[in-house]
């Protein structure tokens, strides 16, 4: 499976810019034969609580619809962070959408980022999502997710293959991005998948730095610390097997010791 990584950059608040963003990468990626392609966090407003809340849409209207008409016209997945609006929540939350612009899955985002007062704003998710793309098995993160060992692990526990993250990460904390991403990929030998910012919002500078992990810790494709760019990447189901026989890391768990 060939895999498009889009690390952007989104102007808070102009949703129409940022869809316009998200349709010229999208048809960039079917241009050069991938199955998916992964976008960062909140794609759709930018990273600014505030800004969010505001301008969330309900998945019945806006920026999903547009992904759903995208994906349908290239034949293509596309995974993507977007605001959320149902009735009087907000959520921080993760489309995946298939080739016939059908939603396949949703995840909203479990872990809110309470240094910025996330929690504040939007609402938590309170499941796990893991998604068949493609014969793969794909859990879904977001952002700050990632710090959190345990949902990664219970997700390989379902059948994940590959974690997909779509985040906003900040420069203050670009080796603990690149470090947490080959953990997750390491200690669960599975493809990991970091789609992340670039550019500016507010106060927030993001550390750009997209990057595909292969379930030994290889690293496939990663993009520069700024500005666009557009990643590619292949993942296969022979090589989480590949390595999964080579060292039995699940079967040789103390599960007597430690729970989940």
């Amino acid at each position: 499976m060939k895999v498009a990584l889009a690390q952007i950059v989104c102007e808070v608040g102009n949703v129409a810019a940022n869809c316009n963003t998200l349709r010229r990468v999208a048809k960039q990626a079917s241009g050069e034969g991938c199955d998916a392609v992964v976008f960062p966090e909140m794609s759709d407003t930018g990273y600014d609580m505030k800004t969010i809340v505001e301008k969330a849409s309900t998945w019945k209207s806006g920026p999903l619809q547009l992904l759903q008409e995208l994906a349908s016209q290239l034949g293509i997945w596309i995974v993507c962070g977007l605001s959320e609006r149902e009735e009087g929540d907000v959520y921080n939350a993760v489309a995946v959408v298939n080739r016939n612009g059908q939603l396949a899955a949703r995840y909203r985002k479990a872990h809110l980022f309470t240094p910025i007062g996330e929690e504040r704003f939007l609402k938590r998710g309170d499941s796990l999502t893991v998604a068949t793309i493609e014969g793969m098995q794909w859990g879904v993160m977001a952002c700050y997710d990632l710090r959190f060992p345990e949902m990664a692990r219970s997700l390989a526990l379902k059948g994940a293959e590959v974690i997909v993250v779509p985040s906003a990460f900040p420069f203050p904390r670009i080796n603990h991005w690149c470090t947490l991403l080959a953990s997750r990929a390491i200690e669960n030998q599975l493809y990991v998948v970091g789609a992340n910012r670039a550019g500016v919002d507010g106060d927030l500078w993001f550390c750009g730095s997209s990057r595909v992990v292969d379930p030994y810790g290889v690293l496939l494709a990663s993009a520069s610390e700024v500005g666009e760019q557009l990643l590619f990447a292949e993942i296969t189901k022979g090589r989480v097997s590949k390595v999964r026989g080579s060292m039995a890391v699940f079967e040789d768990r103390r599960r007597e010791l430690y729970t989940l």
